[in-house]
């Protein structure tokens, strides 16, 4: 299992990358490109990682109904599905820009918006609870 995990946003695509170790890693992340441009280039990232699976972040509401976020997160999801013929997750991802901001000096914060890093924090946070839930024994424990 080789897995891609995908924060889909409007000017930016955040990725990150896990196996079966368990462990998901920020990769840079797609910036200021169209749909059909990030399709291109999320096939190359596929064919050279060897992506098995793809994780896409689903920004359902805090009161758990689907938004129009969440909606758009379905048909990214559903143009993978048809692009690469893989496996697409869709996984909770409810405040997990707060969480990947939440470290960063609020200077800096502009900047790294911009960079994409954020983005890819927010994957790799997507890909890791999708991780934890599959292999459950290798998830830290709790503090």
């Amino acid at each position: 299992m080789r897995c891609l995990g995908i924060d889909h946003g409007a000017k930016r695509i955040g990725l990150s990358f896990g196996d079966e170790l368990g462990v998901a890693t920020p990769l840079p992340a797609l910036r200021e490109m169209d749909e059909a441009k990030a399709l291109e280039a999320l096939g190359a990232l596929i064919r050279q990682r060897r992506i098995t699976e793809l994780v896409v972040g689903w920004p359902l509401n805090m009161d758990d109904s689907v938004g129009p976020k969440a909606k758009e997160a379905e048909r990214f999801a559903e143009r993978l599905r048809g692009a690469f013929g893989l496996p697409v997750h869709l996984v909770d991802e409810r405040l997990t820009s707060a969480e990947a901001e939440s470290t960063i000096p609020k200077q800096k914060l502009r900047d790294l918006r911009s960079s994409g890093i954020i983005d890819s924090r927010a994957a790799t946070l997507i890909l890791q609870d999708f991780l934890n839930q599959r292999f459950p024994e290798s998830a830290a424990p709790d503090v």
